[in-house]
């Protein structure tokens, strides 16, 4: 009797270890799905985090709007005056009336000959006394005894008085003028050596080698027929919170405004960031249900990252509360600009800020500053502050360690089934060498039976 024992093939050893193969990688590509999901809410929380941060950022501008300008000030005449309002001006109108300059005082000499001419061997000196009873002593020395030397001595000591010399057809002049406006400033000169000539008494038009060609005067005028005398032409003491700067003789009218322009700009750009936090965290945890046409399907149902979770969703919340529930001193969101949309996007009327500002500015100031501290400690909550971690931080290191987790799992699982193969392939290739050898040695039995069969015939 004849008979065949069959040998394993190498295709169908490799369908079989493939087939392992297959079973085996099965839990490790459910691992990887899982860090695919962990990865895309990490990058869903990083664009959350960037849209927050830059809220954040902006509270910055409403934190205090006290210090934001709210107040203009305009003037009817220019030539004659400007003004600057802090928030603390009264919106009221000032006439401003008989205005005169502030003045220093100028003296010149007659003519002396040429600037760089000597005016003698020697030395001397002046002294210059202010009327508010200051003194300053310049020397020149021999070989600085020139009108150029003369003025270049004064200026250097950067004092009360300045000097300059001017060019004339007939020849050169000094000319000495305070280095501040205002009666206090008027001063004479007394000169000594080989300056001796240049003295001037203090009032006089004309003393010793001087003419005065201006005298030292405070800008005075009436404000609302209130006199007024001031050393300067920049006066922040006549209206309070308002500063005048005189530009001329005449009349003006300055008129102060409440101008919340500023505010509802600082206002405005919290809204805009507020908003675009909002439409983030929506983006990331929406469900889009599947849409089909005429009975076809054009798109499949999508899911955010962030689907269902509910650290993603409070916070939407809460923030759009910010604004929804403000409410301070009589005034509410909506009554200063703010509304809500069915949909959940903030917008934000200036117009109707700075109108509700106008009539209330204690009122909205108070809501505003509610608002602040609402979303400032949401914010804070979130991202953190100051190199502290967020809830957003706490949410990316908590799917980073499942992360490295799940890769260590991938890896110990994938050195385990690299081992099964490897013993798998090592059986096949034993149980080939023996069904070989068995065929080998069926082969031999089948030509001994047949050759004894033949040999009894």
């Amino acid at each position: 009797m004849s008979g065949t024992v069959s040998s394993l093939g190498s295709a169908q050893i490799q369908s079989e270890v493939a087939t392992v193969q297959a079973r085996l990688q099965a839990p490790i590509t459910t691992l990887q799905n899982q860090i695919a999901g962990d990865k895309a809410e990490i990058s869903a929380w990083g664009a959350i985090s960037g849209t927050i941060s830059t809220l954040q950022t902006s509270l910055a501008g409403i934190k205090d709007i006290s210090t934001i300008s709210n107040r203009t000030a305009t003037s009817t005449a220019t030539t004659v005056a400007t003004a600057t309002a802090t928030n603390t001006a009264l919106a009221a109108t000032y006439n401003l009336t008989g205005v005169t300059l502030a003045k220093t005082q100028e003296i010149y000499t007659k003519v002396l000959g040429s600037g760089s001419a000597k005016l003698g061997s020697g030395s001397g000196s002046l002294t210059f006394t202010l009327k508010n009873g200051k003194t300053e002593t310049v020397a020149v020395g021999s070989s600085d005894l020139t009108l150029n030397g003369i003025a270049a001595a004064i200026n250097k000591i950067a004092g009360g008085v300045q000097a300059s010399v001017i060019d004339t057809q007939g020849g050169a002049r000094l000319v000495l003028q305070g280095s501040s406006t205002g009666s206090s400033q008027a001063f004479s000169v007394k000169g000594t050596g080989k300056l001796a000539q240049f003295d001037y008494a203090s009032g006089a038009s004309a003393s010793g080698s001087f003419t005065r060609s201006q005298q030292a005067a405070n800008a005075t005028f009436n404000v609302n027929g209130v006199p007024v005398s001031d050393a300067t032409n920049t006066i922040t003491t006549a209206i309070s919170g308002v500063t005048l700067t005189l530009a001329g003789s005449g009349a003006a009218t300055i008129t102060v405004g409440s101008a919340p322009g500023g505010i509802a700009s600082e206002v405005s750009t919290v809204a805009t960031n507020l908003n675009a936090a909002i439409a983030a965290i929506n983006k990331e945890t929406a469900f889009t249900a599947a849409s089909s046409a005429s009975g076809t399907t054009t798109s499949s149902a999508a899911a955010g990252p962030l689907l269902g979770n509910f650290t993603a969703t409070d916070l939407a919340s809460q923030l759009l509360s910010s604004i929804s529930g403000a409410a301070a001193s009589g005034q509410t969101a909506n009554s200063i600009g703010f509304s809500v949309s069915s949909a959940g996007a903030v917008t934000f009327n200036s117009a109707t800020f700075s109108a509700a500002y106008a009539k209330s500015p204690t009122g909205v100031t108070a809501l505003v500053n509610q608002i602040y501290k609402s979303l400032d400690a949401l914010t804070t909550a979130a991202v953190g502050s100051g190199g502290t971690t967020g809830t957003i931080g706490a949410a990316t290191k908590d799917d980073n360690d499942t992360i490295t987790s799940i890769n260590a799992q991938i890896a110990s699982i994938t050195a385990s089934n690299n081992a099964q193969i490897q013993n798998l392939v090592q059986e096949y290739s034993i149980a080939e060498a023996a069904s070989t050898s068995a065929s080998i040695t069926q082969s031999y039995l089948d030509i001994f039976n047949t050759g004894s069969s033949t040999s009894k015939g």
